[in-house]
C-alpha cells in the first residue's frame, strides 16, 4: 500500500513539475535588422536559444533593438522595441497570444511633440497591478533641456514615460527620471506592494555602469541612487525573480558577454556571472514567464 502511495506521489509531482512555467528571454542580433530572437530557461540561469527570428521589424527605421515583453493578466504578450538609432520619435509595438502569430506592427510616436528630440531608446514595459495599466519608459535626448554635465548635448539622456490600458490611447509623454546625469536602459521592478526599484544605466562617459534607485510609487520619483554594482561598459539590465532571489542580467558590451548578479534586497549584490549560460551574441532584452504549452509551440516552430 505504501508503495502505491509513493507511485501516486511521484506521478503527481512529475506532472506538476512538467507544467511549471519556464523563463523566456527576448533578444536581438546585430545589426538589428533580423528581428526578435528568443531564449528559454527552466531555472533562470542557463538559457537555450530557440533559433531564428520570430518577428521581423517593419516600422520606423526598421530595426529591432532592445525588445521588451510583458505578459498581461489576460495572457496576451505585449512587445515594444527601439526602431532606430536616431531620428524616430517613437517605438515599435506588436502583441501576440502565442509568440508565433503577431498583430500588425505599429509605430507609437510618443515624442512627436518634441521637435528637437534626438532619439527614443530602449522602451521598457511594466504592468502596474495597482492601476491596472501599462507603464512604458524610454530614454531620449533633447539638446539643452538639462544641465550638460559630462555629456555632449546630443547624448544627454533622461527617462520619459507614457501610460496606456489598451495600447490604443496613450498619455502624453512626460519626464520620468532625472537623476542629475545621463541615464538610459532603465527597468522598473515591483519589489513588494508600495516598494519599487529602478535598475538603470549611468551613461556618463567615466561610468557607463549599472545602479539602482528607489521609490514608493511606480512613477517615482526615484531617489537614493546606489553605487554601481557592475563594471565599466555594462548596459541593458533586465530582472527576473527566481525563488527568493532577484537576478539582474546585463550586457558586458566591451567583452561581448553577459553578466549577472543576484540580490534579495537590491542593496547587496553577489556576482553570479560564472553560474549563468547565455547564448552567443545575445543582446539587450527582457525576461518574462511562459507556460509549458507556449514553450512547446515555440520549440516546434
Amino acid at each position: 500500500m505504501k508503495f502505491q502511495y509513493l507511485l501516486v506521489f511521484v506521478a503527481v509531482f512529475g506532472l506538476t513539475s512538467c507544467n511549471k512555467d519556464s523563463y523566456l528571454f527576448t533578444s536581438f542580433r546585430e545589426p538589428a535588422t533580423d528581428g526578435l530572437h528568443l531564449a528559454c530557461s527552466k531555472d533562470g540561469y542557463k538559457w537555450t536559444d530557440l533559433g531564428g527570428s520570430f518577428l521581423k521589424p517593419e516600422v520606423g527605421g526598421k530595426l529591432m533593438r532592445d525588445p521588451s515583453i510583458v505578459r498581461a493578466p489576460d495572457g496576451t504578450y505585449h512587445l515594444v522595441w527601439t526602431t532606430n538609432w536616431k531620428g524616430d520619435k517613437g517605438f515599435g509595438y506588436a502583441h501576440s497570444s502565442d509568440l508565433i502569430h503577431w498583430s500588425m506592427q505599429e509605430f507609437i510616436p510618443v515624442m512627436e511633440h518634441e521637435p528637437e528630440v534626438v532619439n527614443v531608446w530602449a522602451p521598457e514595459l511594466f504592468y502596474d497591478e495597482e492601476s491596472e495599466e501599462f507603464v512604458i519608459i524610454w530614454a531620449s535626448t533633447i539638446p539643452f533641456r538639462f544641465a550638460k554635465g559630462e555629456e555632449d548635448e546630443k547624448n544627454n539622456h533622461r527617462m520619459y514615460y507614457t501610460t496606456t490600458k489598451d495600447f490604443k490611447t496613450f498619455s502624453k509623454a512626460a519626464l520620468f527620471a532625472d537623476p542629475g546625469f545621463s541615464i538610459i536602459d532603465a527597468v522598473i521592478v515591483r519589489k513588494e506592494k508600495g516598494k519599487y526599484v529602478l535598475v538603470l544605466k549611468d551613461n556618463t562617459r567615466p561610468n557607463r555602469n549599472i545602479k539602482v534607485a528607489f521609490s514608493d510609487k511606480v512613477l517615482g520619483s526615484y531617489t537614493n541612487v546606489s553605487a554601481p554594482f557592475t563594471g565599466y561598459l555594462t548596459e541593458g539590465p533586465t530582472v527576473a525573480k527566481v525563488g527568493k532571489d532577484w537576478l539582474i542580467y546585463f550586457d558586458q558590451y566591451r567583452d561581448k558577454t553577459y553578466g549577472a548578479v543576484k540580490t534579495t534586497d537590491f542593496k547587496e549584490f553577489v556576482n553570479i556571472s560564472d553560474q549563468v549560460v547565455v547564448p552567443k551574441d545575445h543582446k539587450h532584452g527582457t525576461i518574462t514567464k511562459i507556460n509549458r504549452k507556449t514553450l512547446k509551440l515555440l520549440k516546434s516552430r
